[in-house]
């Protein structure tokens, strides 16, 4: 049984006269990374609310189709219930700072209160995840004090210390260097490695190329090629669907028009020194 399935999906918001999200069909596994990418508008935040039950639960307007996570109707139920399988992690990490408490200590904590869970247990799974995401340093800080990166990093530990089976991530690395870029990938293939099940939405190709098992593209609210991520990423239709090739993709590209080479287009750095060391 899929984790995630969409059956025959529409979508409008309450003020919208256009479909958001149009015949949506889609099953999604359990322990996969999926990617979903597409241009502004597309829908790829739409579905995102879909799979985490802000909609319909907060965004009512016209849902067709159905929607099961765990085999559980979406409809069905509370998003609070919903919210002990799928965890999201929004945009900017401001909005997922809780602002009532005075350390990043106690705000990893602040999940796990509301759920009841026993003290000792607390401090075990606040000092882990301290741990795993290398936060010792700022864990005595003020949250709201942090710098954006230092935000992010704190909203993906207060996720993860909650240990759903779903993690819905949405354009977390939009306002981040290079370098907090960098390590917040490397948080998310550690929850790969946990069987985690993530769906991320993204704009730098290149990452996506590095890391996601399958690629879903989405445009006019329609899907409109969905499978492994090398053979979404170089398919000849993919700019037109508002998405960037890598620029390992480009070159791979180039070369098979001057008719230079004429093996697999290359996706990541790896694959471009392969394909130009075989030219000499």
């Amino acid at each position: 049984m899929a984790l995630i399935n969409f059956e025959n999906v529409y979508y409008k918001y309450p003020t919208s006269s256009d479909w958001i999200l149009n015949n949506i069909n889609m099953s999604l596994e359990k322990g996969k990374f999926y990617a979903v990418v597409g241009s502004n508008g597309s829908g790829k935040t739409t579905l995102c609310n879909i799979i985490r039950g802000f909609i319909p639960h907060f965004f009512k307007g016209d849902l067709q189709g159905k929607v099961t996570v765990r085999g559980r109707d979406i409809t069905e139920g509370d998003i609070g219930t919903l919210a002990t399988t799928v965890g999201y992690i929004f945009e900017n990490p401001f909005n997922q700072i809780s602002g009532i408490k005075d350390n990043v200590y106690e705000e990893l904590a602040y999940g796990l209160e509301n759920l009841g869970v026993k003290r000792e247990e607390i401090k075990r799974r606040v000092d882990d995840i301290i741990d795993l995401v290398d936060l010792h340093h700022l864990k005595d800080k003020n949250p709201l004090e942090l710098s954006g990166g230092q935000q992010q990093r704190v909203a993906f530990a207060s996720i993860l210390i909650m240990d759903t089976d779903i993690i819905v991530i949405d354009e977390p690395t939009s306002q981040l260097d290079p370098q907090s870029t960098e390590s917040i990938f490397k948080i998310i293939e550690h929850m790969k490695k946990e069987g985690k099940t993530i769906i991320l939405v993204e704009h730098k190709i290149d990452l996506i190329a590095q890391f996601a098992d399958e690629v879903i593209v989405l445009s006019d609210g329609e899907i409109k090629s969905r499978g492994k991520t090398k053979k979404v990423l170089t398919d000849n239709r993919l700019e037109s669907w508002g998405v960037p090739y890598t620029e390992y993709t480009k070159l791979g590209k180039a070369l098979k028009k001057k008719e230079l080479y004429k093996g697999d287009i290359p996706l990541t750095l790896h694959e471009a020194v392969y394909v130009v060391n075989s030219l000499k």
